[in-house]
């Protein structure tokens, strides 16, 4: 036969032993591959059919992050209401027209620049959209003014927040609430519109509550009618706020047992440009620069002098707020900030959610069925699908320019935001936005298989028979089930 064939032939036997064998191992591992899809449909199948979400209008999807292979799928084209899910859209429509490095700047004018003494007249607040000045922010805001020689205002503390309309909450929200999530919206704002109330109760029965706000602030004033009950009594501790002429009133009534612990209650301020200007009263006073005059609303004046222009956080930092903590102010904020800056005139809720969806449509989203009202999800007349969801996750986390910003603002499964105390059994698998309204709950987000590779989801869930809290817990055994089993790709080892 000769060399050469000799060597064809024992080629020709290696095939023919070689390939029956790598294509059974290739077979097998289709077929495990396939199982394993097969049972994470009938465990997500199981978790949606909890007797939480009895009555429920259902809707999910979970597709592969790395080419959109739909893994399960239960009406996801069905328009529902998102609640806070809504938020995906709005993050992803500011990143995409601002960018996450974008600073937003809140100014600071005067009659004229500081006399030799530091001291100007009427001192100028003018608020360019930025939702995430806290208290912290208006002290350095403060701090640098006076680096920047200014020691006194002789006149008033003029409050300028014309960038936005005057229309503070959304008709569709209902009857605004002191709760700190119905916070008002403004163009000049502190610490989200909110503040918070620690009542302290006395060593016996019959004592005054300790009532203390904080910021400490002149334009909150306590009005305490709370007492302390027997030790043991129920904690019957309500807040409510109301508006003076130039304050706010916070009326504290009800009763905590003797002996117990302090409790903390958020509520939202009625005029947030108001409250902002006390807060930077009270950062300016710290500081050693009085202001002699009182707090006002008008325009900045033709002519003014520009003291100071305070760059807030960066849109990366304002949207990890947004997304971790499910920050309702900091959406309309930015939702009225896209209309002020696309029109260049007011922002206004019409306005800026017609921007949102111009950004979304440039993005080649599938817009079907979606319905904005506002840009926290608060409203009940907001619908969106889980495709659309599922689409906006896997271009945002895909997107050179804001992907990274965008995935690390997510709650992170019982770990951190919105996700802290919640869906253990994914436990740092799962990086997701949550959703909360009465008989409304929803998750989306990314979720990292038992192969590693990751997938994106999105389940909504509308008028359920069962409570919210119940109805949240079907949803984190979802997401458990999405981390759980076996690998569903075939393994390198199958490979010939």
């Amino acid at each position: 036969m000769g060399v050469r064939g000799t060597w064809i032939h024992s080629v020709l036997l290696l095939v023919l032993w070689t390939v029956p064998g790598a294509a059974s191992a290739q077979a097998a591992a289709r077929d495990a591959a396939a199982e394993a899809e097969r049972a994470l449909a009938e465990r997500l199948e199981r978790a949606l059919q909890a007797p939480a979400l009895r009555g429920a209008r259902l809707g999910a999807l979970v597709v592969e992050r790395s080419d959109g292979r739909v893994l399960f799928e239960r009406s996801p084209d069905r328009a529902l209401v998102p609640a806070s899910n809504l938020k995906v859209l709005t993050a992803v429509a500011a990143f995409r027209a601002l960018g996450p490095t974008h600073r937003l700047v809140t100014g600071v004018w005067a009659d004229a620049a500081p006399d030799a003494e530091g001291f100007v007249g009427n001192l100028y607040l003018r608020g360019g959209g930025d939702p995430s000045m806290t208290s912290e922010q208006w002290w350095r805001l403060a701090a640098d003014l006076r680096a920047r020689g200014l020691r006194g205002v002789r006149g008033d503390l003029v409050v300028d927040d014309s960038l936005f309309d005057r229309k503070r909450w959304h008709p569709s929200w209902g009857k605004p609430s002191a709760r700190a999530y119905h916070a008002p919206v403004g163009a000049l704002t502190a610490n989200y519109g909110a503040f918070e109330v620690w009542a302290t109760p006395g060593d016996a029965a019959g004592a005054p509550l300790g009532v203390r706000v904080d910021p400490p602030v002149d334009y909150l004033r306590v009005v305490n009618r709370a007492g302390t009950g027997a030790p043991g009594s129920a904690r019957k501790l309500v807040v409510d706020r109301e508006a003076a002429a130039d304050h706010e009133r916070v009326i504290v009534t009800g009763s905590l047992p003797a002996g117990g612990e302090p409790r903390r209650v958020a509520r939202s301020v009625k005029d947030p440009a108001r409250y902002a200007a006390a807060v930077l009263r009270l950062q300016l006073e710290g500081l050693g620069i009085p202001v002699e005059g009182t707090v006002r609303r008008a325009v900045v004046p033709e002519g003014a002098a520009l003291l100071h222009e305070f760059e807030g956080f960066a849109l990366d930092e304002v949207v990890r707020r947004f997304l971790k903590w499910s920050n309702n102010a900091i959406g309309e904020s930015l939702v009225k900030l896209l209309g002020a800056q696309e029109g260049g005139g007011r922002g206004t809720w019409p306005g800026g959610l017609g921007a949102v969806r111009r950004q979304l449509t440039g993005l080649g989203l599938p817009l079907d069925g979606l319905r904005l009202e506002d840009g926290s999800g608060l409203s009940y007349e907001n619908r969106a699908s889980p495709r659309l969801l599922v689409s906006a996750l896997r271009l945002a986390h895909s997107s050179f320019d804001f992907g990274p910003e965008f995935v690390t603002g997510l709650p992170i499964a019982a770990a951190d935001g919105t996700l802290e105390k919640r869906a253990g059994g994914a436990a740092g698998a799962v990086r997701a936005k949550t959703g909360l309204l009465t008989r409304v709950t929803g998750l989306s987000g990314f979720a990292r298989g038992p192969d590693g590779q990751e997938r994106v989801f999105s389940v909504l869930a509308n008028g359920y028979r069962g409570g919210d809290r119940a109805a949240m817990d079907a949803l984190d055994r979802f997401v458990a089930a999405l981390v759980e089993g076996a690998p569903l790709a075939a393994t390198a080892a199958a490979s010939p």
